[in-house]
């Protein structure tokens, strides 16, 4: 998904307050959608979300000094535009 996928969807609806509402929240879905099904989604001048995968780790509980293990999880990576620096 990139700019132009974003700008494609929001052209479907006019601009009264309740639509323009309708249209952020339909962006943020579709970006939520293509991050679930492991897209890279591009915002051109602002930068990239991408989803990675970390290994599960383990790590010691403060409270009891126990071990545990953390299980491996998804994650959203995010690379900055070089416009934003």
């Amino acid at each position: 998904m990139n700019k132009a996928d974003l700008v494609n969807i929001v052209s479907n609806v006019v601009c009264t307050q309740t639509e323009s509402k309708a249209a952020v929240n339909k962006i943020f879905e579709s970006i939520q959608k293509a991050l679930r099904e492991g897209e890279k989604v591009v915002v051109q001048g602002f930068g990239s979300f991408q989803t990675v995968m970390r290994k599960s780790k383990s790590a010691r509980n403060p409270r009891t000094g126990e071990t545990v293990v953390i299980p491996a999880r998804r994650r959203i990576k995010f690379k900055m535009a070089k416009e934003l620096i």
